[in-house]
């Protein structure tokens, strides 16, 4: 622990943390503090020397500082061992994952470990880091897990920087690494709802699964039965198998990705689902859809999850901005009582702003766009009421009026 009144924070971070926000912000306060390393423990006081809180730091990155606890404590197995004890009983008690095997066990913030998140696939975890503090411990973290939950094996997944910038590939390239335990098998099946998915705990920046829409995805299924489904940014069509298997009469999975494409046809076949039943296209979505459009396509559901950001040969896209283009693109593909499926996962797009973009892309389209559902999260991704960031994922379900 560094000594306490030496990391001293400013006013509008005092503000915050007294609302009960994890984060410290690097600003001019935060300029004069000493010169510390990456998962240091410090005590952060205001500018007349009052101890406020415990937190970890990492000095290299915009959040230099995490908050672990308003009091003071140590970063030690004991402490640890609490903190996932607890984050696996609030799973116990509300968030029955039914016929699963793949879901969130840690959540950072959400779980008083801010910067951690620990994934189950099967009877293996995945562990990343999202703040370079958490980097000097996590053999530690490794320990406690291994000792909690005996896992047949724990792998870390790297969080690159500027994920933005990388190149085409990134599917392919590996970005875990087994820390202890047996390996996994490549891919690995888990279950989902009753159904099967193919993971990559080495492979790519994600698994190859958002565990984060698997609500959703029941919901889909929910609404599918007998419908023509078109996917946007389908990944590995984990949304497409979900409406193949509820009985949707056609599924149309669209993504730039030609492997991530091959993936979700291996993902219809471990669940028994001719994927030549359905159609799959590589390309830019915007580029699809206007050809979609002109082909005269039409269909019950169209559904939209793009990343927050991403770039193709023909274009980039942002959720903020990019969004209402796509509502706009997409709207004609559906009749009057059509369904218009959209979900974002952009921390820094709130719902309000969302809402503003499907409207403006209603408004484009000259079309009445009715929202009849919205939904975020599962129950294994709590944020605290504190943290606005932690209610990133939005998910509005809306039908498509007559002509406004």
């Amino acid at each position: 622990m560094k000594q306490p009144g030496q990391w001293r924070i400013g006013p509008e971070s005092v503000r915050m943390l007294e609302l009960g926000h994890p984060w410290i912000i690097a600003d001019a306060y935060t300029k004069a503090w000493p010169t510390g390393a990456a998962g240091d423990l410090v005590e952060l006081t205001d500018q007349q020397g009052r101890f406020l809180a415990t937190a970890l730091l990492d000095p290299a990155d915009r959040i230099v500082a995490r908050v672990l606890g308003r009091d003071r404590l140590r970063l030690d197995r004991a402490w640890l061992a609490k903190r996932l004890q607890a984050a696996l009983q609030l799973r116990r008690a509300h968030a029955d994952p039914g016929d699963t095997n793949a879901w969130r066990l840690v959540n950072g913030e959400g779980d008083g470990l801010p910067g951690l998140t620990v994934d189950r696939y099967g009877e293996y975890l995945l562990v990343q880091l999202y703040s370079a503090g958490w980097r000097p411990h996590l053999k530690m973290v490794t320990e406690a897990l291994l000792e909690l939950l005996q896992p047949a094996g724990i792998y870390e997944k790297s969080r690159p920087q500027r994920t933005r910038e990388l190149e085409g590939g990134s599917e392919t390239k590996k970005y875990g690494r087994l820390l202890a335990g047996r390996p996994a098998p490549d891919p690995l099946e888990v279950r989902e709802n009753g159904l099967n998915f193919l993971v990559s705990l080495e492979r790519g920046l994600n698994s190859g699964l958002f565990l984060d829409q698997r609500n959703n995805r029941r919901d889909l299924m929910a609404r599918a039965r007998g419908k023509r489904v078109l996917n946007l940014f389908s990944h590995t069509c984990a949304f497409s198998v979900a409406a193949a298997a509820a009985g949707a009469s056609l599924v149309t999975s669209v993504d730039a990705s030609s492997t991530y494409t091959d993936w979700g046809r291996a993902n219809f076949g471990a669940n028994r689902l001719n994927p030549k039943r359905h159609e799959f296209i590589v390309g830019d979505c915007l580029t699809v859809l206007g050809e979609l459009a002109r082909q005269g396509k039409s269909y019950d559901i169209v559904l939209m999850d793009p990343p927050s950001f991403s770039t193709t040969a023909k274009s980039r896209f942002t959720t903020r901005g990019g969004t209402s283009d796509l509502v706009a693109a997409a709207l004609p593909l559906l009749p009057p009582g059509g369904v218009l499926i959209a979900s974002s996962n952009h921390q820094k797009v709130d719902l309000a702003d969302y809402l503003k973009e499907l409207r403006r892309g209603a408004l484009q389209a000259g079309n009445e766009l009715r929202v009849i559902s919205l939904a975020g999260q599962p129950e294994d991704f709590p944020y605290p009421v504190t943290f606005p960031e932690g209610r990133y994922l939005k998910y509005a379900v809306c039908v498509k009026g007559e002509k406004a």
